[in-house]
């Protein structure tokens, strides 16, 4: 009987809590470490009988990640950011030290600052930002009664966030296991599942299944968190050569593939079919992507791997060139075959071979480049940018919200005089700005306050019943490890990580943990009530003040990747593919974030953002062969007057797509006159382009029309008209 009971309580709690009573390895070690440098930092800081010891431990559960690159490159920006608002807080305090109407809004407009250009940056860099705008806060906050000493107090804060970030890389030291060697192998196995998911796309998306495109167009938020992860890994690995340019270089060029995919099952729709020489090379190339996964980790077969996809390109490059007379396949070469004509059947052919040949480009500089990220390199020098999407709404959303929580919390502090409003100033601003980077950050917000009521409930029966029976450093330090613990497995499950944050970070602070005396009930009540005041003015601060807004924002996305593909093709700027790509997978990756549900409105806007991905990407090479200048003029013109529509477009694009009909048929006119094969061979090219441009313009007229949101209505797919001459558009 018993045993049952004993039983049944296990797997019910094992149901209910699993990250407690059933943690994952990883999730275990990260709360042991962490605990263990929370408690080493508290006992030095009061060995060392510092003023406030528990902004040490604080900051071990601030800087502590799941991963050693995270915690490390978290702990360098932490001290940079502290730096950077210790600084400033000196400078506000000699500026107005007994003006406090101007003090305040003075404090305001740095948070506002600090949070707005941190939505310009990524990982961590942006949260040095929102560090140096809140602890200069905190600084202020806490000096306030005392200016004189506001030097030695920053000394102080600096000292405390210094002595818990070389507690926490210590312990983290301790805990890191071949750490390199393991961060080799974590970049090595991110960049081989890339490259094995987007073989995979391209495999079916040559061979025509249905829904590749849908499997495609996933793989650009994975693409990007693995960008993300590389920059820890980095760290990881130490001193090194350029592995993680490297690396972030092959995930490039594997967007570059997958958005290259998209033009090319545009073509193998449209072109006409049934070309026995291309049917054969391309069968090839599906025999190898069929076989990719399993010789890609294999050291050996990497040579082999770009000697086969160099001879696939040379076959590619053989056969786009005009003029061809011998076919591919074994026929007669001494009767002339119905192939063997310059036709438009021919032409076609050529086309999506020259598309070929640059998507197996693609894919052998991704493999490259991966190759060269596996190990180091003697004298390399190779550096790889990063290009992301800057939200200028966003920016100024983010801070004026943080901006305005603070002046809320300072008009509270003047009217009341209450003794801990000056903690009611500090705690919202360190919470606005934690969240003032966030794409929405009410749901984040919400979680942070559970984990804040959590963290009061604890503390409170720690003050109150645990830590008055103990006067020894040892018996406190044991209480404190239980309550750690469990916030350290709560952090490593992803489930309430966001509410873990929270008590982590705050319920130290609720303890006042002192050297000579505990903390009494007046303030144990004032400054938990000030704390959870802080949670409760984010959230209403968040909801209320320029709340997120789904559609808002998938509307000012959408503007701004218009606007960015018209000045593509606008023939004073200077266009970059790895800007463009970088660009669209960042907004592509918020609209996945912020769609809850898959609706028919959310999957036509997905497929309208791609659909402008592979726009802009055939606009930019068709700049590229007009910037060659092997074209003629009789083929510049209509190009030019192509580029020159999109450029004006901003509603309408049904003109843009006519005039690219009418460019495709007197480039199709000129590939049958007598012209160098160079020449030829560019007019393929270009057509290569512009095939996918007018599908694109002709099926995206709603999502293309910048002036009013997109309400779903397309794709319209509907057979071209018959083109215009263009002595009729330019009459128009």
């Amino acid at each position: 009987m018993l045993t049952r009971f004993l039983t049944n309580l296990h797997s019910r709690g094992a149901s209910f809590l699993p990250w407690v009573l059933a943690p994952s390895l990883n999730g275990f070690l990260f709360a042991l470490r962490t605990t263990i440098a929370a408690c080493l930092a508290l006992g030095i800081a009061l060995w060392l009988e510092l003023d406030s010891p528990i902004w040490a431990p604080m900051t071990v559960w601030s800087v502590a990640q799941l991963t050693r690159g995270e915690s490390l490159s978290k702990a360098r920006w932490r001290i940079i950011g502290t730096l950077i608002g210790g600084t400033a807080a000196l400078v506000f305090i000699g500026i107005y030290p007994q003006a406090p109407w101007l003090f305040f809004p003075l404090i305001a407009v740095w948070i506002g600052l600090c949070s707005g250009f941190a939505t310009f940056v990524s990982n961590f860099r942006s949260y040095a930002l929102v560090l140096s705008g809140y602890t200069c806060a905190i600084i202020c906050m806490d000096i306030v009664p005392e200016t004189n000493n506001i030097f030695m107090f920053a000394v102080s804060r600096a000292s405390y966030i210094i002595l818990g970030v070389l507690c926490e890389a210590f312990i983290g030291l301790l805990f890191a296991f071949n750490q390199d060697h393991r961060a080799h192998i974590s970049v090595r196995q991110k960049l081989e599942s890339a490259l094995t998911l987007v073989c995979n796309t391209l495999y079916h998306i040559l061979r025509q299944d249905r829904g590749a495109i849908t499997e495609a167009r996933n793989l650009f938020g994975t693409i990007l968190s693995i960008n993300d992860q590389i920059e820890f890994s980095e760290l990881e690995m130490g001193v090194h050569g350029h592995e993680g340019d490297h690396a972030r270089a092959a995930l490039a060029a594997v967007s570059a593939l997958l958005s290259r995919s998209f033009g090319m099952a545009t073509r193998l729709e449209l072109l006409s079919s049934n070309h026995k020489d291309f049917d054969t090379v391309i069968a090839a190339f599906i025999q190898f992507l069929q076989h990719f996964s399993k010789r890609l980790p294999q050291e050996s077969e990497i040579s082999e791997l770009l000697a086969e996809l160099q001879h696939l390109r040379d076959l590619c490059r053989r056969y786009a060139t005009p003029h061809r007379l011998i076919p591919l396949t074994p026929t007669d070469p001494t009767t002339p075959t119905e192939d063997s004509l310059i036709t438009n059947s021919a032409l076609d052919e050529r086309i999506l071979f020259s598309s070929l040949g640059d998507l197996i480009g693609d894919l052998e500089e991704a493999i490259t480049e991966y190759h060269a990220s596996t190990h180091t390199i003697r004298g390399d020098h190779f550096q790889f940018q990063r290009h992301t999407h800057r939200d200028g709404r966003l920016a100024f959303n983010n801070g004026f919200r943080a901006a305005l929580a603070v002046l809320v919390t300072s008009f509270i502090y003047e009217v009341t005089a209450w003794s801990n409003g000056n903690t009611l100033i500090s705690i919202t601003a360190l919470i606005c700005g934690l969240f003032a980077t966030k794409e929405n950050p009410v749901l984040g917000t919400i979680k942070f306050l559970k984990g804040l009521a959590v963290a009061w409930c604890v503390a409170w029966l720690l003050c109150f019943v645990f830590i008055p029976m103990v006067t020894t450093y040892e018996p406190l330090i044991i209480i404190l490890s239980a309550a750690m613990m469990l916030g350290g497995l709560a952090r490593a499950n992803p489930a309430t990580a966001p509410a873990a944050a929270a008590y982590n970070l705050l319920m130290p602070l609720m303890l006042g943990i002192q050297n000579h005396h505990i903390i009494d009930e007046s303030k144990f009540y004032n400054t938990t009530l000030a704390i959870m005041l802080s949670g409760v003015t984010a959230v209403l601060i968040f909801r209320s003040i320029l709340p997120f807004n789904r559609k808002a924002e998938a509307f000012r996305l959408r503007k701004a990747t218009l606007r960015e593909l018209r000045n593509l093709a606008s023939l004073g700027s200077t266009p970059h593919i790895s800007a463009w790509i970088g660009h669209n997978t960042d907004r592509f990756s918020r609209l996945l974030r912020h769609a809850t549900t898959i609706t028919p409105l959310v999957e036509a806007g997905i497929q309208g953002t791609l659909a402008t991905l592979t726009l802009g990407l055939n606009i930019i090479r068709l700049r590229g062969l007009l910037n060659r200048e092997y074209l003629p003029e009789s083929a510049r013109r209509p190009i030019t007057l192509v580029l020159y529509y999109i450029e004006h477009s901003s509603r309408r694009h049904d003109r843009a797509a006519r005039l690219t009909r009418a460019a495709i048929r007197r480039l199709r006119e000129l590939d049958t006159q007598d012209h160098e094969a160079i020449i030829r061979l560019e007019i393929t090219r270009a057509l290569t382009h512009l095939v996918v441009i007018e599908y694109t313009l002709r099926t995206n007229e709603n999502f293309l029309d910048a002036s009013e949101p997109f309400r779903g209505e397309g794709p319209i797919i509907t057979p071209p008209p018959q083109p215009p001459t263009l002595q009729e558009l330019e009459s128009t």
